[in-house]
Parts: C-alpha cells; structure tokens; sequence
C-alpha cells in the first residue's frame, strides 16, 4: 500500500506503512529466533513442556502461541522481557526499529469479530474491550484469505508504531465461523470476567466501571448491613449467595427485555464459592472497598483480634498472622490500613511489637511501611473491580445476531 505514516522518532527516515510492515516482518524473525537460543531455553522449554503434556504432544498453532507469549509478556527473574533484553543487546538497530520493537511490549489479546475487510486489512471488534482494531499481517493479505466477516478471531495484536491505529496480528490467530456465535461470546465473557485489564484498555470501560462499582457496593452495604463483615466461610458464602440472587432479581427486573427464563445472560447458578485455602480458614473478613473492590482475607477476625487487644497473652500466632498479611504479595495493603485506622489506640503497640521498633508511629510510618512491603500495589493504577461488557458481546451472549 502507498499509504504513508509520519516518520518515526528521533529524527529516523519516513517510512510508508508497507516498509514498516516488511521491517517488522524482519525484526520479528530475529526475535523468534532470539527467544529459542540456548540463553532462554531454561525458561521456555518448560511452558512447552508443560503445555505438551504427558504425551509430549503440540501442535504447531499452540507452540507459536506460548513462544510469542514468552517473547512479549512473560517476565524474566530481573524484571525485563525477551523484547527488552533483544533490544538492549542487538547491535544496529535503527530509532525506527526500536520503536517498532518496544510498541510490541503492550500486546492486546481478544477475541475479535471481522467487521470487514479494508485492503490489504481486516477491521477487527475486540469483544472484550469494545474497540475497533485496523489490523494487518507481517506476511500480507494473505493471512486473511480464509477469515469472513462476521466470522470470529482469538488472537494477540501489536501496535505498529509510529504509524497511527495500525496493529499487527502477532503469533498464531484461529479463525471461527459465524456459526461459532454462541461459543465465541461465552470465551470472550470468561476473559472479560476473569482478567478485567483486559477489559479496562478502554477508558470508557474504566469509568464505567467505577460507576458500576459504586452501584454495587452500595447495594451490598444494604443487603449485608456494611462494608466490612467477619463471618466463619459458610456464612459468609451462604451470604453472598443470597446477595447475588438478590442482585439478579433486582437486575431482571430492571431488563426485562434482556432476559431469558428470568435470567440474565453469562449468569449460571452456583454464584459463588470460595477456594480451599480461604474455605479452610476459622473466619473470613469479607471487605468491600470504595477502592478495591469486593476481597476475602483469610483468619481475619484472628487478626481484628490482635489489634482490638494487643497485650493479652498467647499472641505469637496473631502476629505471625500480621506478618504473612505484610509479606505476601497477594495481599493488598486494605485489611492492614482498615485495622489500624479502626484501632488508632493499639495501632502502635502492635506495630512496635511486630517490627521490635519502640518509635513507630502508624499515623507517622505506617503508610511509608506500607509502600516498603507493597510496592507492587502503589506502582499500579488502581481499576474497578467489576467488568463492564460491551453491548456487542451482550447481544451476542443472549443469542442476537
């Protein structure tokens, strides 16, 4: 195509968009192969592995898949991905290569409906973020011979800097007919529910998130009487079963229209059901936040417990239990902050005890302390915790073309 693109940073020549597609055709083979040199193999060789199963078996289309997912996503023991590292050490390359190479660090993984074709494009409607996508491949229009519109495809894209809303297929991609509707959308919901990032690319969907959000935790508050409750788990599962029937209800009613057999679609009975390791606690602290959402912490009241009254006896096991609380990583910093701001006269004791730090002041240290064992927490922008769906995928969920 002759279509031409502003000029790459730094000052690097003007390349039409056919010269960037070509360059990065070029670039991504040096990159594969790159990744499947003997210096990555102790890294790689074992997502293969672990994906091939006991019969060692797998196909072509998942090893360019789980290769392209090392390649672009997967973090190394320092921090860094196989596209940074190729960068740093790669002699030669051009400001123009290096941007085309570190576009490639923020993939967008979706499953797609064609929309049309444009040339030598596909428009493509990521069903999970609700974006459109102009989008091509390194190998040309061929790679799209056998996709309609209207069909469907999963597939991870790229941005194709510098030029403007140009993404690139990268890896393999499946192609599903139009036939495939109902199994597709059903695929797209299950990503968009479990990994909502995906979903929040799309700034709209953040806001909307938010606002649903609100709308939930208010109803929650209602129905459980607050916003922080310390149940034993099968109360508190038993609860929150009977809070998400009450929200159906209230949902259906609201929609009648969208509804089939009383139902909203994407919603199946059981709703809720905690893991083992929260399950097997002796209580559960149920906490939803204006901020992080709806969250389950396990031996909570254990840990109320030792703020309420910090100098009874036989506390070992309490602060051990604030101890893993600071330490894990999956843990947020909101069960501790809510502790110490519900207890602000023992705060301190607790503290000075567990760090053996007799000057530590919460209202003075502890949200430095915070930052110190969470770092991943306060480095990341914070996002609702609740998926807002497209209506595209709404339709397609209930069954409208």
């Amino acid at each position: 195509m002759a279509e031409a693109v502003q000029g790459a940073h730094q000052g690097a020549a003007k390349l039409s968009l056919t010269d960037l597609i070509e360059r990065s055709a070029e670039l991504k083979g040096e990159l594969v192969t790159f990744a499947q040199s003997a210096r990555f193999d102790r890294w790689l060789t074992p997502l293969l592995l672990e994906a091939a199963g006991p019969a060692r078996q797998l196909d072509e289309g998942t090893a360019i898949r789980i290769t392209d997912h090392f390649i672009l996503r997967y973090r190394l023991p320092d921090g860094s991905k196989v596209v940074d590292r190729f960068v740093a050490g790669r002699k030669g390359l051009t400001a123009a290569d290096r941007e085309i190479l570190l576009g490639w660090r923020d993939p967008v993984e979706g499953v797609f409906e064609i929309q049309r074709k444009d040339g030598d494009a596909v428009v493509l409607l990521n069903l999970v973020d609700d974006l459109e996508y102009r989008t091509y491949s390194n190998v040309g229009r061929s790679a799209f011979r056998g996709v309609f519109t209207g069909g469907f495809l999963h597939a991870s894209l790229v941005p194709l800097r510098p030029a403007d809303g140009a993404w690139l297929v990268s890896g393999a991609m499946s192609y599903y007919p139009r036939s495939s509707a109902t199994d597709i959308a059903q695929a797209a919901l299950e990503l968009a529910t479990s990994q909502p990032e995906l979903v929040f690319r799309n700034p709209q969907k953040v806001e909307q998130g938010w606002q649903r959000m609100r709308e939930d935790r208010a109803a929650f508050v209602e129905f459980c009487g607050g916003d922080e409750l310390v149940l034993p788990p099968a109360e508190a599962e038993d609860l929150l079963n009977a809070y998400y029937r009450h929200r159906q209800k209230v949902l259906v009613a609201a929609q009648p229209g969208r509804t089939r057999h009383g139902r909203l679609p994407g919603l199946d009975m059981p709703f809720f059901e905690l893991p083992r390791e929260l399950a097997e606690a002796d209580t559960i602290g149920v906490i939803y936040d204006q901020v992080d959402g709806l969250n389950f912490y396990a031996d909570y009241g254990m840990l109320r417990d030792l703020f309420a009254d910090p100098t009874r006896a036989g506390r070992g096991q309490h602060q051990d239990l604030l101890c893993t609380y600071l330490r894990e990583e999956s843990i947020a910093p909101l069960p501790i902050s809510r502790l110490a701001a519900a207890h602000p006269e023992t705060a301190d004791a607790v503290f000075r005890k567990l760090l053996r730090e007799p000057e530590f002041a919460w209202s003075e240290h502890g949200e430095a302390l915070l930052r110190r064992r969470k770092p991943w927490y306060f480095a990341n922008e914070p996002r609702p915790g609740v998926s807002v769906i497209g209506d595209r995928l709404n339709a397609l969920v209930a069954g409208r073309r």
